[in-house]
């Protein structure tokens, strides 16, 4: 009886052992049917989006022009206003850095084609109600510096350079925070918008503190 008793318990062995192992495999192709209803996949965003890219473009041609005007420097200056030239330049050099690699990642040019179409107001509005956008007007990077300034910087000496660089360039940093506002204001989240926080903080301090050098030196801010 015993022996019998053995044989028969075998085979009912392996048949649960292969009944568990089938419905394994059902319960996975079940699950793996039932995925999409209960996870849905969601649809794949830009790296940046059109205006993203239209800031980040813009803003790096604006930094790009602020460490031009830290490089025309003369060496023999106040060693303060020297140290914040380089402060400025090693903040810029990275954001820079940041910016460009963005617009490496998306696959977008690194300079703007349509400087600013982002920031014309017929876009705010668009942004605001949901339509499309028409690039017909013209909106100026606010802050940069002329040619013909950039020339005079290059040859100011002495306390001369010193007031010419900190005016062009607290101008320039009032220019890229109202740029940065713009883009906080027109953006909804994510990196870019955070970025453009963070330059909206530290150059407003920038800012001040030049208004300061330049009160020192009993000269106002160039308008």
């Amino acid at each position: 009886m015993s022996g019998a008793a053995g044989t028969t318990g075998a085979p009912n062995i392996m048949i649960r052992v292969l009944a568990l192992a089938s419905l394994s495999v059902l319960l996975l192709v079940v699950g793996a049917a039932l995925r999409p209803l209960v996870d849905p996949p969601t649809a794949t965003r830009p790296v940046l989006t059109d205006v993203e890219v239209g800031f980040v473009q813009d803003m790096a041609a604006h930094h790009q022009q602020a460490l031009q005007m830290t490089a025309r420097l003369s060496p023999e200056l106040d060693p303060a206003v020297l140290a914040f030239a380089d402060r400025i330049d090693a903040a810029q050099r990275i954001e820079l850095g940041t910016l460009l690699g963005w617009l490496t990642l998306a696959g977008a040019a690194p300079t703007n084609p349509d400087p600013m179409w982002w920031h014309r107001p017929a876009h705010e509005h668009a942004h605001e109600h949901g339509v499309a956008l028409g690039r017909d007007v013209e909106v100026p990077m606010r802050g940069m510096a002329t040619v013909a300034e950039l020339d005079a910087l290059s040859t100011a000496r002495g306390p001369d350079a010193e007031v010419l660089f900190l005016q062009l360039m607290k101008r320039h940093h009032d220019g890229g925070v109202a740029m940065a506002r713009a883009a906080d204001l027109l953006l909804d989240d994510g990196p870019v918008k955070r970025s453009a926080r963070a330059m909206m903080q530290e150059q407003s301090k920038e800012s001040g503190l030049m208004t300061m050098m330049l009160a020192e030196r009993e000269v106002v801010p160039a308008g």
